[in-house]
């Protein structure tokens, strides 16, 4: 039943936007608005993650009465508006050597395959088989109500679910591993990506004004003790309605690691803004040790 009311309301949510007076924003328009304020609010190109952390509030965790998923709008909308759903768009940008079903617009990804950041695995993504690769919200949503989202409206709340900044295909077990846990609770097994992995918690909760309780900082400052240089991935700029597509993201490809390196941001992990894959020569994920 609840499932069937949640699908209710996002019908009833898609009915008022198809009969919004012309000149009135929508429901999708307020989504993308949201998404922009929040890129807005990332940290930007140059900052490191020890500075970052050094301004997020530190606070207990607030209760988690009322967390639902159906909080957090219906799963993968396409916020971006390029006519693929996030977790497709999340796919097509993490996997590589992707198939995609025809008459989809490209973007149904039926195959690829994954340099997992959390395992270090490399892991054959088949569509529908449920058992090998999942989208992983960084900041868990559950670990966001307790740090700030509970506060949010469901606008706000569906560009956090859906921004690819806070989004990584990964190993679905190591995915379920983690739950709602924060980086007190849960990291990565492969140790050479947890400085990156946090660096993008901090980032999100820094976009999206989100606190980080005294065992979460803690757990963050300790991995970052062994990186302190580590670069805050930057977002990506918010899409142009009137443009039929996504923006390009404000740090494009590096022509070269030479270019990576002189940015501050190698080394570089699949999915980072700037990524490329012909920087990875041995296809581990991993670009410009």
């Amino acid at each position: 039943m609840k499932h069937r009311s949640a699908a209710l309301a996002v019908l009833a949510v898609l009915g008022t936007a198809a009969c919004q007076p012309a000149g009135q924003p929508t429901a999708a328009d307020v989504v993308s608005e949201a998404a922009q304020q929040a890129s807005n609010a990332a940290p930007g190109a140059g900052q490191t993650a020890v500075d970052v952390l050094a301004t997020l509030p530190v606070k207990g965790r607030a209760p988690q009465t009322g967390y639902d998923r159906d909080q957090f709008g219906p799963a993968w909308a396409d916020v971006d508006r390029n006519g693929c759903d996030t977790r497709n768009d999340v796919l097509a940008r993490d996997l590589t050597e992707e198939t995609l079903e025809p008459g989809t617009q490209d973007c149904v990804v039926l195959t690829g395959t994954l340099a997992d950041p959390y395992t270090g695995q490399t892991i054959a993504f088949q569509r529908g088989d449920g058992s090998s690769v999942d989208i992983d919200h960084v900041v868990a949503l559950g670990n966001s109500w307790q740090t700030g989202s509970f506060g949010w409206d469901e606008a706000r709340r569906t560009a956090f679910a859906n921004d690819p900044l806070n989004l990584l295909a990964v190993d679905y077990s190591a995915n379920r591993q983690k739950g709602d846990g924060d980086a007190a609770t849960w990291l990565p097994s492969s140790t050479g990506y947890r400085c990156t992995y946090v660096a993008r918690q901090v980032a999100v909760k820094a976009g999206y004004g989100l606190w980080v309780t005294q065992a979460e900082h803690d757990a963050i400052a300790r991995v970052l003790e062994t990186c302190p240089g580590e670069p805050v991935p930057t977002a990506t700029a918010a899409p142009d309605p009137t443009s039929g597509g996504s923006a390009e993201p404000s740090t494009g490809p590096f022509g070269s690691c030479a270019d990576a390196r002189a940015a501050g941001a190698a080394p570089l992990h699949r999915g980072d803004p700037g990524w490329s894959d012909s920087m990875d020569g041995d296809g581990d994920g991993v670009a410009c040790e």
